[in-house]
């Protein structure tokens, strides 16, 4: 049987929640950010015409485009426009990746026998359009990596099929850059050789890729020939990632509980971003002296930003906590899980916040999650 795969991805979906919204601003270069020392979270294909694009730092892209209209962004608003969409996809298809926050893989494979697959994701393209009102561009292929490639190419408001066998064709004529996982500096190493098109890297014998990036050489090979077998999986929003610590002894002890809870938020707040994930939902569980075990949770737009979780973690824990009781555990989790960099949600971050969370997540990989930390998690 063969494989079939689409990919679905919302066209610039922040600017286009942004527009459903405000009508106004449809047709208009429009920035997605934070202030002048902030960063560009998002903008408008009429503003990607003058070189501005997602990352930016907002005065370099007020420069390049100083006509664009600048907004701060809303991003409760698309979470829960990310949600309707899930919501319609999951409703018409069986197997679904959530990718990120505006991206889907859906695997079509042995649906053509019941409804023609090119039909199906034609029709789950304009269900979206009406329940959400938001444009959204998919491929139809036959792995995820020229369904992905091909989204990006007829992007925005686009479809296209690439028919078995024809992948390699398919991919031969684009640019080396439209290749995922191949970045500025690899991108620089190829050009160098005037290697300048995927076809041309195709040609390239596998050994001498891996001689030139190791393991990864070989990847890239199987990339370039259109080669990928990385199966969709299945979206659920039960997967969690936790922690909970039972104490030595039981305590009342509010900033020793407190200073517990900052440590352990943190804690898998750089796991969620190792993990290149985001959460959407945060728990917390009390486990008194008497065994009598109490949770609370809380939706929250998709973040894995340490700022925005430990605000919501202090939160709960103190509409959840009852003073009259020593408590014996503490436990905190994260679910409702998507792929997502967490810098797109610091819409008031300035620029030189998000170096700093960066150094930390670097000291962090390089001696240990517990190796930096704020002063108020430190036990005593």
């Amino acid at each position: 049987m063969e494989r079939s795969v689409a990919h679905f991805d919302l066209d610039a979906f922040f600017v286009s929640v942004e527009c459903k919204n405000n009508s106004a601003l449809k047709g208009k270069p429009l920035i997605v950010g934070g202030g002048e020392r902030g960063v560009a979270a998002a903008c408008s294909y009429e503003a990607r015409k003058f070189g501005v694009h997602s990352a930016m730092p907002m005065r370099m892209a007020k420069q390049l485009c100083p006509q664009a209209i600048v907004i701060g962004g809303d991003y409760e608003a698309y979470s829960k426009h990310s949600r309707l969409v899930t919501e319609v996809i999951a409703s018409k298809v069986p197997l679904y990746e959530k990718a990120s926050i505006d991206e889907f893989y859906v695997d079509m494979t042995g649906m053509d026998k019941f409804f023609g697959n090119a039909r199906l994701v034609a029709e789950l393209k304009q269900l979206v359009l009406k329940e959400t009102g938001l444009p959204i561009s998919y491929a139809l292929a036959g792995n995820k990596l020229i369904s992905k490639v091909a989204t990006n190419e007829v992007k925005p408001n686009g479809a296209i099929q690439v028919y078995h066998g024809t992948e390699k064709a398919y991919l031969a004529p684009l640019a080396i850059e439209k290749m995922p996982g191949i970045g500025p500096k690899r991108s620089a190493l190829l050009r160098d050789l005037e290697v300048t098109t995927i076809a041309a890297l195709a040609n390239i014998p596998k050994y001498m890729l891996e001689k030139m990036f190791g393991k990864e050489g070989h990847d890239l090979w199987r990339k370039a020939n259109g080669i990928d077998e990385t199966p969709v999986i299945p979206y659920t929003e039960q997967k969690s990632i936790s922690t909970q610590d039972t104490f030595t002894n039981d305590t009342i002890d509010m900033r020793f509980l407190e200073a517990q809870l900052v440590r352990m938020t943190e804690k898998i707040g750089f796991e969620l971003r190792q993990q290149n994930k985001q959460a959407g939902c945060i728990t917390v569980k009390i486990r008194y002296s008497d065994f009598n075990t109490v949770t609370k949770s809380h939706t929250i737009a998709y973040t894995s930003a340490d700022a925005v979780l430990l605000k919501t973690a202090k939160e709960l824990f103190h509409k959840l906590y009852d003073r009259r009781l020593l408590v014996r555990l503490l436990g905190i989790s994260f679910t409702d899980l998507v792929a997502g960099n967490y810098q797109i949600n610091l819409f008031s971050d300035k620029e030189s916040s998000i170096k700093l969370y960066q150094a930390i997540d670097s000291i962090k990989n390089q001696f240990g999650s517990g190796a930096i930390m704020r002063a108020r998690g430190l036990r005593k």
